[in-house]
């Protein structure tokens, strides 16, 4: 039997190392469905339940993995649909190929069915590399290019393959002319800034009194080196969100999340220190940098296309953080003054007290604080996180402390919708021996989330650690968008737009054969998160939270507090509740406290 190009393209990817395939069938793919039947399945189609959660579950696969996620789609509709997850990708920087069907050759320029100019689709999303294959001989060469490219630049690609040419026999490129051989090999590679710029960049850190570390996630790979510089200068480090699980919240420096979703030590750590130094992370939000002037600072990205941005840098070092820290080390001070580092960890220690009494706070039903707080202590050290976008996303940030070997992430630039749950499954294939941990609002859920649940279900028998726990803060209400309104722009909640229906998670996942939990008072919270955790399948825990437990930034500055009270005053249905929920969390922290983060991780259940 003949080799089509379908069955060469499998091959293809089987020899790139790929395993799974995320995506959902379709006619403009046929030839390539037909091929994984001949391939005996190898690499794994995972059937999704929308060409949206198969891009997701790509990025969440490349997140977690640090290999290529792959996801494949149909012509027409099919790679409409990939588009948010592939933007997803590039936003964050992710390594995803999307492999996508199309009419026939001969039907092109016809306004046949599905027939979609693809090309100019997926010209801004897969702009580092996008092309379409006419004939077998741009194989191997298009697809070896779209994954070199995809690793290279941490970006997501597109190969556009018509439903003829699937089905057409395979010929490599001869050895002629306008033809291009390709080759497998991807080596590993290292960039590394020079000497000189190193010296210059030890030379301001070394002048600094009270010098502030920033990374992101280009920093995952330093981890060592980032401790070394902090303990070396006294520093105090905080974490842009995509880079939280870079450090262990342990380490008594590390000042947790900056930004809105950020933590008070981390915002005075910016607002107080004279120097800066940057690490893999391209932060968008400058009102939470230093003001300008007030530091000096030093960027470290692999990425020359993102450095020197966001604030003024003195010295911008363009390479691997890893390599480049390593050569930075021996040219750095040690800094004997620890009076600012003392600052810091006193600072740190304070605000893990605010947090357990916010997480302590009465609520109607449940406080959402004290849903994430509960489920801290108990997570294991290998655990797997991944956080949906919305109110959850604050929790997440501020009350989960990374530590051991876990891992967590979320939509950090696109800040989509709906990434929560197929990001889990991503992370199940790319570490099926790892218990994974979802948080999600209830709009994320019903936007996609309850789809997806059938996609655990199906697939949960491929893992050898079979938890997977979705936990679903249930408030009725599209809560960060209505927070948006009241202290962005002084409107009270529209309740048209924003209230929710009440959907019983945890009876749909008991439907589907999985364990589904349903809270509803706070005496019950930590124990549905035991149950859910020792589950032997997948699990849905659904909390009925407070919509008025409100996420206050570490900062809330008078043009929010006023637009708040405007809100207030104009009708806002919650108001009552609102208000009183606000006071109470605002006024822990001007109170003193007696338990700390660690004293309250050793009283807890920690299952590992």
């Amino acid at each position: 039997m003949s080799t089509k190009v379908a069955d060469h393209i499998l091959s293809r990817l089987r020899s790139w190392g790929v395993e799974q395939v995320f995506g959902y069938p379709g006619d403009g793919i046929n030839g390539l469905l037909a091929a994984w039947g001949r391939a005996d399945n190898r690499p794994e189609f995972v059937q999704a339940r929308h060409e949206e959660m198969a891009a997701f579950e790509a990025v969440g696969y490349a997140k977690f993995s640090g290999r290529l996620g792959v996801c494949v789609a149909t012509s027409g509709p099919g790679a409409i649909h990939l588009l948010n997850g592939l933007y997803d990708a590039k936003l964050d920087h992710v390594p995803v190929l999307a492999i996508i069907g199309q009419t026939a050759r001969s039907a092109m320029g016809g306004s046949y069915q599905q027939e979609v100019d693809l090309h100019t689709l997926f010209k801004d999303v897969a702009s580092d590399f996008v092309e379409t294959v006419t004939v077998p001989e741009q194989l191997p060469n298009v697809l070896d290019r779209a994954v070199r490219t995809a690793y290279a630049r941490r970006a997501p690609t597109a190969v556009i393959v018509p439903g003829d040419v699937q089905e057409l026999d395979h010929t490599p490129p001869p050895h002629a002319f306008k033809m291009v051989p390709s080759s497998l090999d991807r080596s590993a590679w290292t960039a590394e800034p020079s000497q000189e710029a190193l010296e210059r960049a030890a030379d301001v850190l070394n002048a600094g009194d009270k010098v502030a570390v920033l990374v992101g996630q280009g920093a995952a790979g330093a981890r060592a080196e980032v401790c070394e510089v902090a303990e070396l200068l006294g520093a105090g480090v905080a974490k842009a969100l995509l880079g939280k699980d870079v450090l262990s919240d342990e380490l008594p420096y590390v000042t947790g999340a900056i930004g809105l979703l950020g933590t008070r030590p981390s915002y005075e750590l910016m607002r107080d220190c004279d120097t800066l130094l940057t690490v893999g992370s391209s932060f968008p939000y400058s009102q939470f940098l230093p003001e300008y002037g007030k530091a000096r600072a030093v960027q470290i990205d692999i990425d020359p296309h993102m450095i020197g941005m966001r604030y003024p840098y003195e010295v911008n070092l363009v390479g691997d953080a890893r390599a480049t820290l390593r050569r930075l080390l021996p040219l750095l001070r040690r800094n004997e003054g620890r009076d600012w580092h003392e600052e810091i960890r006193a600072s740190v220690a304070r605000w893990h007290r605010v947090m357990d009494r916010r997480a302590e706070l009465s609520a109607d039903p449940v406080n959402p604080e004290l849903v994430v707080r509960a489920l801290d202590p108990q997570l294991p050290d290998d655990v797997i996180l991944t956080s949906d976008s919305g109110s959850a996303a604050n929790w997440y940030a501020r009350h989960i402390s990374m530590r051991g070997t876990m891992r967590g992430s979320l939509s950090g630039t696109l800040a989509t919708m709906g990434c929560g749950v197929p990001y889990a499954i991503g992370a199940k294939y790319a570490h099926p021996d790892r218990p994974v941990v979802a948080l999600v609002g209830d709009g994320a859920m019903q936007m996609n989330g309850l789809a997806e649940l059938i996609t655990a279900a199906k697939y949960q028998h491929r893992w050898s650690d079979p938890r997977l726990v979705v936990g679903i803060l249930n408030n009725r209400d599209l809560n960060q968008v209505t927070w948006e309104l009241r202290a962005m722009g002084g409107s009270p909640s529209f309740l048209p737009s924003q209230e929710l229906p009440d959907v019983d998670y945890a009876a749909f996942a008991r439907q589907l054969g999985l364990t589904g939990i349903r809270v509803e008072k706070p005496g019950d919270v930590a124990d549905a998160w035991r149950a859910a955790l020792a589950a032997d399948g997948p699990a849905v825990v659904d909390f009925v939270t407070d919509p008025s437990v409100p996420p206050i930034p570490p900062h809330a500055t008078w043009d929010q507090m006023e637009s708040t009270a405007e809100a207030i005053l104009k009708g806002d249905p919650q108001s009552t509740d609102m208000v009183k929920q606000g006071f109470k969390a605002k006024m822990q922290e001007f109170f003193p406290g007696s338990k700390t983060a660690k004293d309250r991780r050793d009283g807890g259940s920690r299952k590992s």
